[in-house]
């Protein structure tokens, strides 16, 4: 694949960071991002907090993955809990492949790792995600990217 796919869900946060989506599907994700400037901490290689997003959002659709096609992207995914390891500063183009290794009707467990360019490990995570249909605040839904269905008239 030569250029990335389009994100299945708006995700601010994740469009902010200049995220890109480049595999998603049978369990697995591949998110990939350029390092900028605002991606740094002070040493100037990637900020932790940058490197474990990466884990994460790639380890939320290898998670989803498996129910992944146009007319249903599959119930969402929250966060549980999450384990990472940091191996080297992380440099330049870097890689988030992660894998779905096993799941439940209401749990995934995940994991991940951070390449760079070189192929070199940089950072390695587990997680375990909630699916869910919605988040139980204020009603909200994730909001999906899919055009939605033209309204059918009632007589």
């Amino acid at each position: 694949m030569d250029r990335p796919l389009k994100f299945p869900l708006h995700i601010p946060f994740v469009e902010e960071l200049g995220f890109e989506l480049w595999a998603f599907g049978g369990g697995q994700a591949e998110v990939r991002v350029d390092l900028a400037e605002a991606h740094l901490n002070s040493w100037e290689v990637a900020h932790g907090g940058v490197l474990m997003t990466l884990l994460d959002v790639a380890m939320a659709h290898a998670a989803r993955s498996i129910n992944a096609h146009a007319a249903d992207f599959g119930p969402g995914v929250a966060t549980v809990e999450m384990k990472t390891s940091f191996m080297r500063p992380a440099e330049g183009a870097l890689r988030g492949l992660a894998t779905l290794l096993h799941k439940t009707s209401t749990m995934a467990f995940t994991e991940g790792r951070v390449v760079d360019e070189a192929g070199r490990l940089c950072a390695h995570a587990t997680a375990t995600f909630k699916y869910l249909r919605a988040l139980p605040t204020s009603g909200r839904h994730a909001k999906t990217l899919q055009p939605a269905a033209p309204p059918t008239e009632t007589p």
